[in-house]
């Protein structure tokens, strides 16, 4: 028997050893066929290739257009396309550390704060009072410094002595303003930026509300005005809309180094109400006056609004007897009631002239609108009048003439409207409006050329949608 210790058992067994080996062997084969810089690239390159379905409609100036919806946040066609799909597979892959830029040794930057003026800032920098009160009364419009916004930039640039020789900030995505010493004082500069504009699709499905929906489809709530305003002539907006309606929109959508901006017009628009469809395509004619019209060439401005407050609810209709809520006896209500919180905008039915624009009994204030000879619309209750109505005065279809109130016999803020024709009061809600003109014959094939691809826009980008959320 032998005195040595007993050997110590291999930390791995030896068939791990043999297989390390062969992983370490096939590991540096590929790093012999695929060059680390092509491994790495695969994995940080995000593939966001999606091709629109409407290519017919893009312009040379314009880039890839944005398509939203609102059924599915997920879907790929609520994220972005074309151009800015190469933006993003970019944006993923790794970059070296950005340098600060080096800055003059003059230059100062603040953020507006809350509570912030022009004084505070300047002495921020170290500017004393006196050169605000130079700087403001040296241009009139230098004032625009004096509005700030919480979250605003303003850079100064100062020279050896400490004096303030130029003051510029970014009042907006597209706007700069600019303040420069010269011998005689200051000259103001404003510098507008102009964006790219292209199109955008917007899908939505109503299911509480159409302001909730449009929201949920990305439309801002200007737009989903517009939209309401344009098919306001077919759908009433306050009593018609349902759960399971729905919209499609194509509109001008403003970029500024690929980030949105801003919206412009809505270029097409369609509306599903209890199973009906409208559509809405904006033309302009030859002589360039614009319009939206039906898709076969009608146009959609009729001669009257059918709701003269946007999203308001109805509290009463029209009625041959109803007892009066104040008088508590029995009275014909020879208007609708439009119920909405004090101060909703209220708008004029039709072109037309004021007869009337002041107190009337039991309506408070009231406005009366006379529509060429047979016609006449009402506003009573008025909180006040918008500014420049007077009697006497001339109105467009859809001009703010007052707001909501609850002046005169009412139990609660609301807008009475009547609407009369030779002089016999008629139910607003029921009664036939006349239409506008049609396209002309001599536009109907360049109307034709400018609506059916915005038409089939509209069609592609909801078939592609539905079928992608069926996946």
């Amino acid at each position: 028997m032998t005195n040595e210790p007993p050997k110590a058992p291999p930390l791995y067994p030896k068939s791990h050893l043999l297989a390390a080996s062969g992983i370490a062997a096939l590991l540096s084969l590929a790093l012999l066929v695929f060059p680390s810089s092509e491994v790495e690239a695969k994995k940080t390159t995000l593939s966001l290739e999606l091709e629109s379905p409407a290519e017919q409609l893009k312009d040379e100036s314009r880039a890839a257009p944005l398509v939203q919806a609102e059924q599915n946040s997920d879907s790929p066609f609520a994220q972005i396309e074309g151009d800015e799909a190469d933006t993003a597979k970019a944006e993923t892959a790794p970059t070296p550390a950005a340098k600060p830029q080096d800055k003059a040794p003059g230059h100062r930057e603040v953020v507006v704060a809350r509570g912030d003026t022009l004084s505070t800032l300047f002495n921020k920098v170290g500017l004393p009072a006196n050169v605000v009160h130079d700087l403001l009364a040296s241009n009139k419009q230098a004032k625009q410094f004096s509005q700030l916004k919480h979250g605003q930039v303003l850079q100064f640039e100062l020279d050896k002595a400490g004096q303030l020789t130029s003051l510029h900030s970014k009042v907006s995505n597209l706007e700069t303003i600019r303040l420069t010493r010269t011998d005689k004082g200051f000259s103001f500069e404003r510098e507008i930026s102009k964006p790219v504009v292209r199109t955008a699709y917007a899908h939505g499905v109503i299911k509480s509300s159409l302001s909730a929906s449009a929201q949920r489809a990305g439309l801002s709530h200007s737009m989903t005005m517009d939209m309401a305003r344009i098919l306001g002539y077919d759908i009433d907006f306050a009593q018609d809309i349902r759960p399971g309606d729905e919209f499609d929109v194509v509109y001008e959508q403003k970029m500024m180094d690929g980030k949105v901006v801003g919206t412009g017009n809505i270029l097409s628009a369609r509306f599903t109400n209890r199973g009906k469809t409208y559509t809405a395509v904006r033309y302009t004619n030859k002589q360039g006056n614009t319009n939206y019209y039906t898709a076969d060439g009608n146009s959609l401005r009729k001669a009257f609004i059918r709701t003269p407050v946007d999203f308001a609810r109805i509290s009463s209709r029209f009625s041959a007897g109803r007892k009066h809520p104040i008088l508590n006896k029995i009275r014909a209500h020879k208007g609708v009631d439009y119920a909405a919180p004090r101060g909703t905008p209220i708008k004029a039915a039709g072109d037309g002239r004021i007869e009337l624009a002041g107190r009337r009994g039991g309506y408070g204030n009231t406005v009366i609108i006379a529509h060429g000879n047979s016609y006449k619309t009402l506003y009573g209750h008025m909180q006040g009048f918008a500014k420049g109505i007077k009697t006497g005065s001339s109105v467009k279809q859809g001009q703010i003439i007052g707001y909501i109130g609850t002046t005169g016999l009412s139990t609660g803020p609301h807008l009475h409207y009547e609407f009369q024709v030779n002089g016999v009061h008629v139910d607003p809600l029921s009664q036939k409006v006349p239409m506008a003109d049609p396209i002309a014959k001599a536009e109907r094939q360049r109307f034709n050329q400018q609506s059916q691809p915005l038409i089939a826009r509209m069609d592609q980008e909801k078939a592609t949608l539905l079928a992608a959320n069926k996946r």
